[in-house]
């Protein structure tokens, strides 16, 4: 988990406008559904991507779903050709999306996040209701699973914040 953290700092430090959602986000909001990679939504404006490839330079990003697993690069030409990337670094693969289903584009999505702080970091998180709802438009077994869970932790937090 901690490598996940050391590369959503590489994209902090970068500067890349980005929101956690799916796996990643259930965790922080206290689902124990195991995630294995890293979903963010992100604006994919050529600014934005040229911010993520400088964030990722240095640990070998590669596309993972290609079959000669291609070097990440982003170029002028390039760059406006991308909806999602699926990326594969020295710390972890990245899943790179420009919309979340069930709630919609970038804007959408990081309207619906809010800030958290983490190890001293600030990240923006897909708000617990928007994530239910995003699992639920999955509707994939483990999406399932983590509903289930993510539910149970809202009733908690709200009971908690009425007494």
């Amino acid at each position: 988990m901690q490598d996940f953290f050391n590369l959503l700092d590489k994209l902090n430090e970068a500067d890349v406008d980005f929101v956690i959602v799916g796996g990643l986000a259930g965790a922080i909001h206290g689902c124990t559904v195991v995630t294995e990679d890293i979903d963010i939504c992100c604006s994919f404006t050529a600014e934005n991507l040229f911010k993520l490839h400088k964030a990722l330079a240095g640990l070998n990003p590669v596309h993972r779903m290609t079959p000669n697993k291609l070097k990440f690069e982003i170029t002028k030409q390039n760059c406006k050709d991308f909806k999602n990337l699926y990326i594969d670094t020295d710390l972890g693969q990245l899943d790179c999306i420009s919309s979340v289903q069930g709630i919609g584009s970038f804007d959408s999505v990081k309207a619906k996040s809010k800030p958290h702080v983490i190890n001293n970091k600030q990240y923006n998180i897909l708000q617990i209701d928007d994530l239910i709802l995003s699992k639920k438009a999955m509707n994939r077994p483990k999406d399932n699973q983590a509903v289930n869970q993510l539910e149970i932790i809202k009733q908690m937090k709200s009971k908690k914040e009425d007494s």
